[in-house]
């Protein structure tokens, strides 16, 4: 287990310097890679009782511990797939367990193909029964597959600052690349791949990216960006040759218009934006179209209490329709249940 005081991936870019009413009923759009994706109520509340769900408060590298994890998958039977990036490996978490089970790397940081070095973002691969994984640190897209009894990966990818990662329903795979300032488009096996968001150096255009982190892909195959260094979540149409700003873009602050550092993000089928808005240590919605958003959960300070959160970075949400947040500084992820 690596010795640092930092749960934060050290760059030199920013703060990681190193219906309509609210029922207690989600209904079922459409399924995308094995996740159905909840077409949440606009107004749907959370409950504020957080239950944590992997890990604890304190790091390790113990079966029920993680150090600063960072990208979540949560698939369709509620298991949870983590980036425990301090501790180099994926670990998987199934409902109700109160230990995690290594699935990953989890052999020391290294770039032996049974490693991982700061590892980022993970999701399933339900058809090749895989995770793919972004291993940060060694500048690769590694596949491993979910088999009893693997021991190491595969490169898919090579010589890419990957850092987030998102499947479409014809199983392209979309790969933002943190130094690059664009998202590419593969097709599993592809090494190229396709710019389909930024692309034209780093910058505040409407056609750039600032250190793009998380992503999300729509059924029609948007790409929504969480912009992390220009405060804002962008959207990019299939073919487009520049985005729309649909959450932040003020500059970083704490207002309803702003966002500081976002992380990770959920659309829903209703265009429903949920970002972790990890500076300001919130989780906020953004309605389609919204030009400011609402606070769901957080905006209590930075700390350890139940009602607050440390720096967030992944979020995703399960086919019921709860919210899951991983809760980096504090070491583990928590789950708020929908009403």
């Amino acid at each position: 287990m690596r010795q640092t005081q930092l749960p934060y991936l050290q760059t030199n870019e920013s703060f990681e310097e190193k219906q309509l009413s609210s029922q207690s009923f989600t209904t079922f759009e459409f399924e995308l890679f094995d996740r159905i994706i909840p077409k949440i109520p606009v107004n749907a509340r959370f409950k504020q009782n957080v239950e944590t769900v992997a890990g604890s408060k304190c790091s390790g590298n113990a079966p029920n511990q993680l150090w600063a994890p960072y990208g979540l998958f949560v698939d369709g039977d509620q298991t949870i797939v983590i980036a425990d990036w301090g501790n180099d490996r994926i670990v998987q978490w199934k409902m109700g367990d109160t230990n995690g089970q290594v699935v990953a790397g989890g052999n020391y940081r290294g770039s032996r193909l049974n490693q991982l070095n700061d590892p980022t973002d993970v999701l399933i691969d339900k058809e090749t029964d895989s995770l793919i994984i972004c291993d940060y640190r060694n500048r690769r897209i590694v596949r491993w597959s979910r088999r009893s009894g693997t021991k190491q990966g595969e490169i898919l990818i090579g010589n890419v600052d990957c850092w987030g990662l998102a499947m479409d329903d014809q199983r392209y795979l979309y790969v933002s690349d943190y130094r690059k300032n664009e998202v590419r488009r593969y097709q599993l096996g592809e090494k190229n791949g396709t710019v389909v968001a930024g692309g034209n150096g780093e910058g505040a255009g409407l056609n750039q990216l600032n250190s793009p982190t998380y992503l999300f892909v729509d059924r029609d195959q948007a790409v929504y960006v969480s912009d992390k260094s220009n405060n804002r979540v962008m959207k990019w149409n299939k073919g487009a040759t520049e985005g729309i700003v649909v959450a932040g873009g003020q500059g970083h602050g704490n207002a309803l218009t702003q966002l500081f550092c976002p992380n990770g993000l959920f659309v829903n089928t209703l265009g429903t934006l949920y970002v972790a808005d990890s500076t300001n240590h919130r989780v906020m919605r953004w309605l389609k179209g919204a030009k400011q958003g609402t606070v769901i959960m957080g905006e209590n300070g930075t700390g350890e209490e139940a009602n607050q959160f440390g720096y967030l970075i992944g979020l995703s949400f399960d086919h019921r329709g709860n919210i899951y947040v991983a809760d980096t500084s504090n070491h583990h992820v928590e789950r708020f249940s929908i009403e």
